[in-house]
């Protein structure tokens, strides 16, 4: 794959300070009572149109134009002067991107990473190109999981390109909104930057009160002794650990936009709304950080618990075998100390004829003391062993 030259350059966002208005706060409804316009369908149809989910052409930042296809993007942008292409894609094709590539000037590298996906969240910038990989998440309620979604933003002089692996975010409403201010939009592809950051953070929210939630729910499982929690705790932090990778590097790419303010003449208001974002990404990372402590925590209660319920079993069945054992000597020895006297008349019993002892006057006495001595003689020998 080889590297393209850009296809024409443009100003960038903020060289030129377009006249506005308030613009809508972050992370609320427009203040302006501007109504947004239909949306047209999206571009899906036409040679070239692929996996393109929706595209259009704004200037002022209003649309002018919905393109059915890659090319007739183009065409409507070389013919609309000072306006922006936002193209949105969804697991394009590599023909698709080598389109985009040749038109907009991308770099190789950064379009290889957006073919491949599996990126970690970061931002580079090729030139006059910034080229985005976010990572974005929603709470499944009926799974009680965590979905994470990839999205690539490639954001030009003149245009944004979207390519999504996985179904978050909604782009969507971010489009609805941005149309729905055209102050906003006006500012050109850092504002529709903006709206897609803010999009994927507030994104997070729902995610950490779910997750809060499944904490809350597992602390009282693992109390109640409920032998699948751990498999749950352990499930739940393996998706802590792919929420962290995606939270803590937003951190360090939003300072590194801030701290690029000055150096691309960016928006004061662009700026304000970008430090709110900065501000949501570090409570959110802050947050996570700690679902991963109280998990470990967690987790080691739980082995604690476990470890107490294994040793309180283990000495119950020690002490039934004990009472067993005990059981066992009592039992042997009356069946000892009965065995004696069943000896002795049994040999008595046999009644042969050259037995002295059956016509001898003091037989019967003498049996019957030797069977009361050797049953005594056991009854004590097993007495003072703690048998009986």
């Amino acid at each position: 794959m080889s590297e393209n030259p850009p296809r024409r350059q443009r100003p960038t966002p903020g060289s030129t300070p377009r006249k506005h208005s308030r613009l809508r706060p972050p992370h609320g409804r427009p203040d302006g009572d501007t109504a947004a316009p239909p949306a047209p369908p999206a571009a899906g149809s036409g040679d070239g149109a692929g996996s393109i989910v929706h595209a259009a052409v704004y200037r002022d930042g209003r649309r002018v134009a919905t393109p059915g296809s890659l090319a007739d993007t183009y065409r409507r942008l070389r013919e609309q002067p000072e306006s922006m292409a936002w193209i949105g894609l969804q697991r394009p094709t590599e023909s698709e991107l080598l389109s985009l590539a040749e038109e907009f000037g991308l770099h190789q590298l950064a379009v290889e990473d957006a073919l491949e996906a599996h990126q970690r969240p970061k931002l580079e910038r090729y030139g006059d190109t910034l080229f985005v990989v976010l990572r974005a998440a929603r709470y499944l309620d009926a799974q009680e999981e965590v979905d994470f979604g990839e999205l690539h933003v490639f954001v030009g002089p003149d245009f944004v390109i979207t390519v999504r692996h996985g179904a978050a975010p909604d782009l969507s409403a971010v489009r609805r909104r941005m149309e729905a201010t055209p102050e906003l939009l006006s500012l050109g592809p850092e504002a529709v930057l903006y709206a897609i950051l803010d999009a994927v953070v507030d994104g997070y929210a729902p995610v950490v009160a779910g997750v809060q939630n499944d904490i809350d729910e597992i602390e009282t499982e693992v109390f109640s002794g409920d032998p699948a929690v751990s498999r749950r705790i352990y499930e739940l932090a393996r998706e802590m650990v792919e929420f962290q990778r995606a939270t803590r590097p937003l951190v360090g790419m939003l300072h590194g936009l801030m701290a690029g303010f000055t150096k691309y003449g960016t928006d004061d208001e662009l700026q304000r709304y970008l430090r709110d974002v900065a501000d949501h990404v570090t409570h959110t990372s802050e947050r996570v950080d700690g679902f991963r402590s109280a998990l470990t925590d967690i987790l080691q209660v739980n082995a604690t618990l476990v470890t107490q319920q294994q040793n309180a079993e283990m000495r119950a069945l020690a002490e039934a075998g004990f009472e067993q054992n005990e059981e066992i000597k009592k039992i042997s020895s009356w069946a000892a100390i009965l065995f004696a006297p069943t000896l002795v008349g049994t040999i008595y019993g046999m009644n042969f004829d050259a037995m002295p002892e059956l016509h001898w006057a003091f037989g019967y006495p003498f049996a019957i003391l030797l069977m009361a001595v050797v049953c005594t003689s056991l009854y004590f020998i097993f007495k003072r062993r703690d048998w009986l």
